[in-house]
C-alpha cells in the first residue's frame, strides 16, 4: 500500500491553513526545538507502522498554543515544553489532560570554529585554568543568541538559568552583564534560525535545549542541575526563587517563573483524527518511541501528567 511521509514547515502550514488538516491523517504541532526528533524520527516511524500520513509543524510553544487556541492552526496533537503552553489550551477548553513524554536541560551551545570556540571547549571539559563558561559570556564582543522570551519558553529559560547562575556562582548582576535587556535586539532571534546561525558562524554561542543541540550535532557546555531547569524536584525549593517581569503580547506586565523542562503531549478535543492522535501519544511513550527520543538526545519523561 502506498505510504507517504510528509513534513511541512510552519510557513507553508500557516499559508495552507485548515485545508492541510483535511488532507492529513495526523497533524502534530510541537515546540520549535523538536523539529529533528518529530519530523525525522517519531513522525516517519509512526506513519510507517500505521500506514498514515504525518504532518508536523513547529514553532515557539507559547506562540503555537495561542495559534491553536484561536483556531488559526488545526491540529490533532500538541507537544509542548513546560506546562505553561498547555495551560493556554486548557483555558481554551481544548484539552483535558497532558502526559510527559520526554525531558531535557538547558545548555550553552557554541561554534567550535569561532573566536571563542577553544575557550568554550576548555570550559566544557573543566580543563585546568580554563575560564568558566559564564565568564566567557560576559565578554562584551561575544555574539550570543537566544529566543524571544514572550513567544518561546526557551527565551524565558535562558534568563532563568542566568538568574540562577548569579546565585549559584555568587556573581551579582551576571544575568544583566551577559544578556542585557530582556528583549535585547542584538541577541534575540526567532528560534528556527538560531542554531542555524550558530552553525553558520553568525553568532559565537547560544542558549539551547540539550536535546535540540545534540540533534543539531553542535558542541555545548553542560550546566549543573541547580541552574539547568531539568529537575522537577528542584522547582519549589530552588528554581522558584527567581523570576522576572516582561510585557506580554497583550501589553500587560506579567511576572514569569521557571518551570522544569519536561515535554508534554496532549490530544486536542477538536482533533480531526482523535483515535490516530491518541495512538501517536501512546507511541511516544512506548519502548520504540522512547528509544527514538534517546537517540536524538532527549532524556526520559519526569514527573506526573497535568490536570489529573
Amino acid at each position: 500500500m502506498f505510504r507517504q511521509f510528509k513534513t511541512l514547515a510552519l510557513a507553508s502550514a500557516l499559508l495552507s491553513g485548515a485545508s492541510m488538516a483535511d488532507a492529513a491523517n495526523l497533524n502534530v504541532t510541537y515546540a520549535g526545538s523538536m523539529g529533528v526528533v518529530m519530523d525525522k524520527a517519531l513522525g516517519p516511524a509512526f506513519a510507517k507502522a500505521n500506514d498514515v500520513t504525518y504532518q508536523g509543524q513547529g514553532r515557539g510553544a507559547y506562540a503555537m498554543a495561542k495559534l491553536i487556541a484561536s483556531k488559526q492552526v488545526p491540529a490533532d496533537v500538541f507537544v509542548s515544553i513546560t506546562p505553561g503552553p498547555m495551560d493556554v489550551l486548557k483555558k481554551a477548553g481544548l484539552i483535558d489532560t497532558a502526559v510527559p513524554v520526554a525531558s531535557t536541560s538547558m545548555v550553552i551551545a557554541y561554534n567550535p570554529k569561532g573566536k571563542y570556540g577553544e575557550a568554550f571547549k576548555a570550559a566544557a571539559a573543566n580543563t585546568a585554568g580554563a575560564e568558566p563558561w559564564w565568564k566567557i559570556l560576559e565578554t562584551p564582543e561575544l555574539k550570543f543568541g537566544r529566543t524571544d522570551p514572550i513567544g518561546d519558553p526557551q527565551g524565558q529559560n535562558i534568563i532563568f538559568t542566568m538568574l540562577l547562575a548569579e546565585k549559584y556562582y555568587k556573581q551579582p548582576k551576571l544575568e544583566e552583564t551577559a544578556l542585557g535587556e530582556v528583549l535585547n535586539t542584538k541577541q534575540v532571534f526567532m528560534e528556527g534560525n538560531m542554531l542555524a546561525r550558530l552553525e553558520a558562524g553568525q553568532i559565537d554561542a547560544s542558549s539551547g535545549y540539550k536535546s535540540a543541540v545534540i540533534s543539531a550535532k553542535l558542541p555545548y557546555v553542560e550546566l549543573p542541575d541547580e541552574i539547568n531547569l531539568s529537575n522537577p524536584q528542584d522547582s519549589a525549593k530552588w528554581y522558584d526563587t527567581v523570576s522576572f517581569d516582561v510585557k506580554g503580547a497583550d501589553g500587560k506586565q506579567q511576572t514569569l517563573k521557571p518551570e522544569p523542562l519536561v515535554f508534554y503531549a496532549a490530544v486536542l478535543k477538536n482533533a480531526p483524527n482523535p483515535e490516530t492522535a491518541k495512538k501517536f501519544v501512546d507511541f511516544m511513550n512506548s519502548a520504540e518511541g522512547q528509544k527514538l527520543f534517546a537517540d536524538n538526545g532527549y532524556d526520559q519523561p519526569k514527573g506526573d501528567g497535568l490536570y489529573h
